[in-house]
């Protein structure tokens, strides 16, 4: 039987783009993320229907649960439910926190987005079981709900106020893998960095060993 991962072991989290991949699928990007030591599988999409989301995700889930690797789905409670997905995240426009832990049953994952101390606190009191921080960097070249950039210094405010895990997003690569784990991420979550790749199991590999060395620093 599948034994879901503890948040506090996640290193590297990527999160499924098919507008900035090139031309490969959900599907691809997850099965190459997989290959290179991704921890977490998000599904992220906003324009697909329901029908082919659903689809997408069923598959996914069987990907990762094969490879034991953490499924998450982005915003939809109702695709997440449906394919027994191991946990839903949503953003600040998405349903309530109160009323998606509701759903979410305690042996599943809801992760919440949060750009200030304030809406990480208020998720944690809520039932969080991880914080989404930033964006960390400039992100919006690539996604465009994104945010103006929080920096490091709000990071590392938000891990010292909050006993949540903290997963970095938005803008980090190689060059500032290590300064995001300096700063008190529990994990690193990534999408062009890996997604645009030319090679996206590399591309992971090497981020992944990169959060690795970090941490033991």
């Amino acid at each position: 039987m599948f034994v879901l991962p503890s948040i506090e072991s996640w290193h590297l989290y990527v999160i499924t783009d098919e507008h900035l991949s090139g031309g490969r699928s959900h599907i691809q990007i997850a099965e190459d993320a997989i290959a290179g030591g991704a921890d977490v599988i998000q599904l992220r999409d906003k324009s697909a229907s329901s029908r082919k989301l659903f689809q997408t995700a069923l598959e996914l889930r069987r990907l990762t649960r094969e490879a034991g690797v953490t499924f998450i789905v982005n915003d939809r409670l109702d695709i997440t439910l449906a394919v027994d997905a191991d946990g839903l995240h949503i953003g600040r426009d998405d349903l309530p926190l109160a009323v998606a832990r509701r759903w979410i049953k305690r042996d599943k994952i809801l992760g919440v987005s949060a750009a200030t101390v304030d809406e990480a606190l208020e998720a944690e009191a809520h039932g969080a079981d991880y914080l989404g921080v930033g964006p960390i960097y400039e992100a919006r070249g690539t996604k465009f709900d994104a945010g103006k950039p929080i920096g490091l210094n709000l990071l590392q405010n938000i891990r010292h106020r909050c006993n949540t895990p903290v997963i970095a997003i938005g803008g980090i690569q190689s060059k500032n893998v290590e300064d995001v784990i300096n700063a008190g991420a529990t994990g690193i979550a990534v999408i062009s960095a890996v997604v645009s790749a030319p090679d996206i199991t590399a591309a992971v590999r090497d981020l992944k060993e990169q959060i690795m060395v970090a941490k033991k620093n």
